[in-house]
């Protein structure tokens, strides 16, 4: 990695000195097991959510809730009974990071390469993180662990918590006009605000590759291992499953196709705004996965198929899985109470994710032995007020709700709204971008012809050994972790 500006990178390492900041690898990340023990010693005394700079190292998919160390990764395998196919049906927990959302660590991705190379100088800039809801809380927490200011960009409909976070963060906040889907309204904003702040930076989740490669690098190496712990020596890891959102989160299937060549890549999105089925638009309830365009950082000539997910499937599931006339229900039916009890665990968009990974199962006639992964980007502690909204419109819910819920939106899953992807079709959606990120945006013709190019997306890729190295010598200037050793010393 190269240097852009050294007295930059000096300033930089001089307030991780005094804010006592170390900053963790993608491959700490990746297997926490190689932290240095001080650092995993101290962060048993730290709540996971609290603003201590040593929390960036609980950016990784193995935080024990238990005992505050690290462990397994944190997955979760739902039932047959609930999802109705015979294949294995499994999400990675986003709910244990900080911020309870795994988007902390795309924002990550985004902030550190550029912390540690001088292109971004915490004792000036300002972080703005443009984002449809979890995205720029996780930019807001690492920011404020790296003493940075930070500004916070997200549509004015999305839900209540997400904005009290925020304002207790003390981030300043920019609401943008409409709903989730409303990413060009977000962008307007960035554009206005570099026009208008010369000290602020933007992380554009949307074309950040900081973005995709830590999901390459840390997600898709978590599912691996999570695969190893749980297959049978006749399984075999079929598909990983997302929303197409910013894109980043797909990018773990670029790292499980590598491992796994016959895997499949099932990108998702809302039936009431089908960009990539149908080239469509509109606005939609599944908070947090954007839409509109085809973002910068996805690689499309990867991508297999394309699930349209209806918003209405996963309200009503919320409501399922947290009312308690629906988990009368589900015991009734035979879940069992474990199981019930961590179907909190997954927010409205992880819904989303399941009922796509229940569609591709059904598409490919997956069997038993067929293990299926997928994202539950974050819980329904993000939901409380849509809940609230939800028996307000539609009154209390009861067993015929939850009956009619479990019947027609998670057994009655068919294989509507759905896309195989062909060579020209994915070119087509690839030509997309061209709309977005070329009329708009300020990318050229040549740049988006070359991520046409799989050399492209593998040369990405192997920038990862750099930015590790280059994140290790910003430690050893900064000498946290030298002194976080002299400290621990017996006196």
């Amino acid at each position: 990695m190269k240097i852009a500006d050294a007295a930059v990178r000096d300033r930089a390492v001089n307030r991780c000195r005094e804010l006592g900041v170390l900053v963790p690898t993608f491959a700490q990340q990746r297997d926490p097991s190689t932290v240095d023990p001080v650092v995993t010693e101290a962060l048993a005394d730290i709540d996971m959510q609290m603003p201590d700079p040593l929390n960036l190292f609980r950016i990784t998919w193995r935080n024990d809730p238990a005992s505050g160390g690290f462990g397994e990764v944190n997955a979760l395998e739902i039932p047959s009974e609930l999802s109705g196919v015979p294949a294995r049906i499994v999400g990675l927990v986003g709910e244990r990071f900080p911020t309870g959302a795994h988007k902390v660590g795309a924002a990550f991705g985004c902030l550190v390469p550029r912390l540690v190379s001088g292109e971004f100088d915490p004792t000036v800039h300002r972080a703005v993180w443009p984002s449809t809801g979890n995205y720029c809380r996780g930019g807001v927490f690492d920011s404020a662990l790296l003493g940075c200011s930070a500004i916070a960009i997200l549509p004015e409909e999305m839900s209540r918590e997400r904005f009290e976070w925020l304002e207790a963060m003390g981030a300043e906040i920019i609401a943008t006009p409409g709903c989730e889907s409303n990413v060009k309204e977000i962008f307007d904003a960035c554009w206005e605000i570099r026009a208008e702040r010369p000290e602020a930076v933007v992380f554009n989740q949307f074309e950040e590759f900081g973005n995709y490669l830590w999901h390459y690098g840390v997600t898709g190496p978590a599912v691996q291992s999570a695969f190893e712990r749980i297959a049978g020596p006749a399984d075999r890891l079929a598909a990983w499953v997302s929303a197409t959102g910013s894109a980043g989160t797909l990018g773990a299937g670029d790292y499980l196709k590598q491992e796994h060549p016959g895997a499949r890549i099932t990108a998702a999105e809302a039936l009431q705004c089908p960009t990539l089925l149908q080239s469509g638009f509109g606005g939609h309830r599944i908070e947090g996965i954007g839409d509109k365009h085809v973002p910068w950082i996805h690689n499309v000539r990867n991508t297999d198929l394309v699930a349209a997910i209806d918003d209405e499937s996963t309200m009503r599931l919320l409501r399922l899985f947290n009312e308690e006339a629906g988990t009368n229900f589900l015991v009734g039916r035979g879940v069992a109470e474990a199981d019930i009890g961590r179907l909190p665990l997954l927010g409205i968009s992880s819904i989303g994710n399941l009922l796509a990974a229940i569609k591709t199962a059904r598409w490919f006639d997956l069997d038993e032995n067929d293990v299926l992964f997928t994202s539950f980007t974050d819980s329904v502690g993000l939901y409380g007020t849509r809940l609230a909204e939800l028996r307000v419109e539609h009154g209390q819910y009861d067993a015929m709700s939850a009956a009619v819920d479990f019947e027609r939106r998670l057994l009655g899953v068919t294989t509507d709204h759905m896309r195989e992807l062909t060579y020209p079709d994915r070119k087509a959606l690839h030509n997309l971008k061209y709309f977005t990120w070329v009329e708009q945006q300020g990318r050229t013709v040549e740049e988006l012809d070359a991520l046409w190019s799989p050399t492209f997306w593998a040369d990405m890729q192997g920038r990862i050994p750099g930015w590790n190295g280059a994140i290790d010598r910003f430690n050893a200037e900064t000498g946290v972790l030298d002194a976080m050793r002299h400290r621990a010393e017996p006196r």
